[in-house]
Parts: structure tokens; sequence; C-alpha cells
């Protein structure tokens, strides 16, 4: 079961976060992803793209950059439900992952090879159609993680194009592109942690 680990990690008795079902497969020219700023145990923004009916996840530490001489961390992780993508929110302190969470970019995106022999092969080359991310972009495996499926090491990578750009972009645009809050104002619309999630935005 494609969610079975995502569900077995959190009780939905409890938390908001959808339970999801497994959509049906896609057309490869309406593939969506999203990036969640994740105010969590630590600060990380979980990078997810549409396919086979859920959301691949990553957790990237320092999120994304613009500049593709910068390689940034990403762990693989469980995979999401599709409705996910849509979840901003808090999810409460104890549970999984517990704290305030942001929808910090969405769009489409579109494979530039083969999807399945890119995951496969740990090259899984696109193009990001977002409010904040565009332009084409990579996901390498990194050696010490080949052959294997659960949290495997891979680097987020922008290629040079007319998109890239040395502007740290979480930096410079660190509002919700649904709510356009910040964390710490998402959380005292939801009733979370406010001091916690403050801590992950610009000092003024």
């Amino acid at each position: 079961m494609p969610l079975a680990k995502y569900r077995t990690k959190r009780d939905f008795k409890v938390t908001s976060e959808p339970k999801g079902v497994k959509r049906t497969k896609a057309a490869e020219d309406s593939l969506i992803f999203v990036v969640q700023k994740h105010q969590a145990s630590h600060l990380h923004y979980d990078f997810r793209l549409e396919w086979g009916g859920v959301l691949l996840s990553w957790a990237i530490p320092k999120g994304p950059s613009l500049d593709p001489s910068i390689k940034r961390l990403a762990m693989a992780v469980e995979d999401h439900p599709i409705e996910y993508a849509k979840f901003e929110g808090i999810i409460p302190e104890g549970q999984y992952g517990g704290g305030t969470v942001m929808v910090w970019d969405q769009g489409t995106w579109v494979p530039e090879t083969d999807i399945e022999s890119g995951l496969r092969d740990g090259e899984l080359k696109f193009s990001l159609h977002g409010k904040k991310l565009r332009g084409s972009w990579v996901l390498v495996r990194t050696k010490r993680s080949a052959g294997k499926t659960e949290r495997a090491s891979w680097l987020l990578i922008k290629h040079r194009d007319r998109y890239a750009s040395t502007s740290d972009i979480v930096s410079v645009r660190p509002r919700s592109v649904i709510s356009k809050r910040l964390m710490a104002g998402i959380a005292t619309a939801a009733g979370g942690n406010i001091a916690k999630a403050a801590d992950s935005d610009p000092r003024k």
C-alpha cells in the first residue's frame, strides 16, 4: 500500500492532516508539486512531486536554492497523499512532525527524463512551474545511498537557466503562497505554538 507508512505514523483522530487515497495515474502534463515549510523539531522544507497517485517526498533542511553552485541535501521520506499539497496549519505537538506547516510554493512540474528510470537510477531531471521556483532542476541520489529505497540521500540542484540566481529565495520570499502569512501568523490562526513558529520567520 503506497500510503501505509504515512498512515501508520499519524493518529488522524488528533491531527488534521489528510488521510488521503491513492489516486489514479495523472497525465504527465498536469503533475503538481508543492514545497511546504515545516517547523517541527527542526526547520526543514518538504519538497513533493506528484507521481503514481501520491506525492513523492524529500525533506530539505536548508530549503531549495536558486544558485546552481549550491547542492541542497534532500532526504527521501514516505510518500504523502495528493491532498497533502493543500495542507497548511498545525500538526499537534506530540504527533509525528508536530509543529507549523506552510505551503511555501506550489505549481506543476514536467519531467525532462523518464520518471521511473530516473528514480531507479538516481538522477531525475525536471522543470518546475511554481510561484517561486521555476526552470530546470535535478535530483541526484548520493553514492552512499545507492540501492537504498528508504531515507536515501539525494541532492537538489538548480540548473543554469534564466531562472537561476544567487538570491536567497527562502529568505527573500518567506510567506505562504496561499495565505500570504508568515509561520507565526499560521500558528496564531490555527492555535499552534506561536513562539516556536516565529523562530523560522525572518527577523525584523
